[in-house]
């Protein structure tokens, strides 16, 4: 038998059960497609003989089954860089559709997502950081459960921090509110240029309960 395969990181790529073949997650900023990209995806996954397709919990597309010699042909042809199994960095903002078209949307989620996206998608951290946006405490993008979470208010946006999903699941903390967008790209770049320094190897919510909330928040404001 052959080696067994590993995770490819740099190159969004997890290896599957029969430890094989791989899981890929093209980087689809928000998970906004039209139809022309639909129809890419699906001309790839013929040409690359796909085992399976699937919509993820994250608003992404996921191909399944994927040989390793395939995978860079892949993201070419797909004209598409890795947005999923990509290691300890910031992944890809997930984020619901806010005031561009759903009646409850407080706040543009899409216009915020986007710019979070090119600020910080693929930052190395200490551990994998989650990011979602949702438009109103419906919170259908779960951002209460991720290391950094916003929710949009009337009066601007809730900053939350520390959250995850999962076996351990937690909320997140309240960090800020009545934040415009420019105010929520600040705090997020104070955030992870921080925990970045600290170099403490756990998820946000567990290295803030080792630093503290209190001198955390403390830190971060005093480097406004």
């Amino acid at each position: 038998m052959g080696e067994k395969k590993q995770n490819i990181p740099e190159k969004g790529a997890a290896v599957q059960r029969d430890m094989e073949t791989y899981a890929i997650i093209p980087y689809i900023p928000g998970g906004l497609v039209d139809p022309v990209t639909l129809r890419k995806f699906a001309d790839v996954a013929e040409k690359y003989e796909v085992k399976f397709i699937k919509i993820t919990s994250e608003h992404r597309i996921s191909f399944f089954g994927v040989k390793e010699e395939d995978i860079d042909s892949i993201y070419y042809d797909l004209g598409m860089e890795p947005g999923g199994h990509i290691g300890k960095s910031v992944r890809a903002a997930k984020f619901c559709t806010g005031n561009t078209s759903c009646k409850k949307g407080y706040q543009n989620t899409v216009e915020l997502g986007l710019k979070i996206d090119e600020n910080f998608h693929r930052i190395k951290t200490p551990a994998k950081v989650k990011i979602s946006i949702s438009g109103c405490n419906s919170s259908c993008a779960e951002s209460t459960v991720r290391d950094i979470g916003i929710i949009g208010t009337p009066k601007g946006w809730k900053m939350y921090v520390g959250g995850t999903c999962g076996l351990q699941t937690r909320k997140g903390i309240l960090f800020a509110k009545n934040l415009s967008n420019d105010q929520v790209i600040d705090y997020i770049n104070k955030i992870l240029d921080y925990y970045i320094k600290k170099g403490i190897g756990k998820r946000m919510g567990a290295f803030i309960d080792k630093i503290g909330f209190e001198k955390f928040s403390q830190d971060i404001i005093q480097k406004e």
